[in-house]
């Protein structure tokens, strides 16, 4: 019985009473609140692949996000009453979790959703496995922000890691151990 509510817990992550409260007492529930982590779908390709273009000069295509879900990662969007804010995927194996991307659709940046995925990709990763990478640009400071802020420590430089206007761009490297 237990093995069959944690997958169902995989698939939604949901309090009805913030629910009930945000449609009875529409002021009585913050924004945050209301924000649903479900897992990734294919009919969320389409919204998930606009924010991906939104946000990244060399984006995603579609044909690795279905990988991903070939390889069984850990797929989920963020949504606000159906509507998908972003998204974040996650490998696990051998010990080690690794966050593939975290990403927000721009008009909703700022806004804790970013945190709230990081932390739930953390949760998902904790008690299966003992640490967690992810790379970023050096340019991206607001997400470097967040990382150290929750505790991930930088552990070196990939050095060319993401395409560029000119090239290729560092990534650093970031650890958080699970514990």
């Amino acid at each position: 019985m237990r093995g069959l509510l944690d997958k169902i817990k995989n698939l939604v992550v949901y309090d009805a009473d913030r629910e009930f409260y945000a449609k009875v007492f529409p002021d009585s529930v913050d924004r945050k609140d209301l924000l649903r982590l479900r897992t990734m779908s294919h009919a969320d390709l389409p919204c998930v692949l606009e924010i991906e273009r939104k946000n990244y000069q060399f984006p995603w295509e579609e044909d690795i996000f279905i990988d991903c879900f070939k390889a069984g990662y850990s797929c989920w969007v963020c949504t606000l009453q159906d509507k998908v804010l972003g998204y974040s995927l996650l490998s696990i194996a051998v010990g080690e979790a690794h966050i593939l991307n975290i990403s927000v659709d721009p008009a909703e940046q700022k806004q804790g959703i970013g945190r709230k995925m990081l932390e739930h990709l953390i949760e998902v990763a904790r008690g299966r496995a003992e640490t967690v990478f992810l790379e970023v640009r050096p340019t991206n400071t607001v997400a470097i922000a967040l990382y150290e802020d929750i505790g991930f420590n930088e552990i070196g430089i990939r050095k060319g890691y993401y395409p560029a206007e000119n090239g290729r761009e560092d990534a650093i490297m970031l650890a958080l151990q699970l514990f």
